[in-house]
């Protein structure tokens, strides 16, 4: 059997892609990469935003979904689907969580936050896979995770465990819909977005936290885009399943910090 060509190629002309989320924030960015990756961008949301994402000479469009209901998930993706014909690319952005303490939080604070978090990615998924599963080509879902699924998250326990959630719903998906969809992870680090111009406190607060990571940087809304447009795209033909960690390097381990300044006493 011949080796195939590499593929070269980030370009997504003619695709159709929704992303949930995407009318601010890392949402916004990813929606305006896949524009300029020449695709037809969906962005939803409860509220319609002042300005949509626009690149490549395209706008994307706005439809109005609370993805935490499966009802309005079905009729968002199916009224995608009757517009454009297919469905290529989802990206599930939508979630978030404020500080809650763990052993107070109320039941109905934490449903909701893992409604958001894990079963819209659920629904979301479900929704565009009949669509993907009937085209030649099919189609591939990227998921927006956490570092918070991956080390402990105090504060936003919830949050932290459906982040998590999510990782094992990537895998489990990848391996029962492979080939015709590829299902894959993007782990986001510490990020700040022009929506929370202050998401890690002070100025100082933020530069020592720049500081402690590898990359001397808090992350950038467009290095999680250009995550997904690698993994919705012919050069990760053969990613599925997979976790890509977009989070500069890693936060350093605390114990190491106490290793040293004890060592010095």
């Amino acid at each position: 059997m011949p080796t195939p060509l590499p593929q070269t190629s980030f370009r997504l002309d003619g695709q159709v892609a929704i992303v949930t989320g995407g009318t601010r924030g890392i949402g916004f960015a990813i929606a305006t990469a896949l524009l300029g990756a020449g695709c037809e961008v969906v962005v939803c949301g409860r509220n319609a935003p002042a300005a949509l994402p626009a690149a490549g000479g395209r706008t994307a469009v706005f439809m109005a979904c609370d993805v935490r209901r499966h009802e309005a998930v079905n009729a968002l993706v199916d009224a995608v689907g009757q517009r454009f014909g297919h469905i290529d690319i989802l990206v599930n952005n939508a979630g978030g969580s404020p500080p809650a303490d763990a052993a107070t939080a109320s039941p109905r604070f934490s449903e909701s936050i893992v409604a958001l978090n894990l079963l819209a990615p659920i629904h979301m998924s479900q929704a565009v896979s009949r669509w993907m599963t009937q085209q030649p080509a099919g189609g591939a879902i990227v998921n927006i995770a956490s570092v918070s699924a991956t080390r402990p998250s105090p504060g936003t326990a919830v949050y932290g465990a459906a982040k998590a959630g999510l990782l094992g719903l990537t895998r489990s998906l990848a391996a029962e819909w492979g080939p015709a969809i590829r299902v894959n992870a993007i782990v986001v680090g510490l990020v700040e977005t022009e929506s929370e111009a202050q998401p890690y406190g002070s100025v100082e607060a933020r530069n020592a936290i720049a500081a402690s990571l590898p990359a001397k940087r808090l992350g950038h809304p467009s290095d999680v885009a250009n995550a997904v447009i690698y993994l919705a795209s012919p050069m990760a033909t053969y990613v599925s399943g997979a976790t890509l960690e977009v989070h500069g390097g890693g936060e350093k381990p605390i114990f190491l910090d106490l290793v040293e300044r004890y060592s010095r006493s």
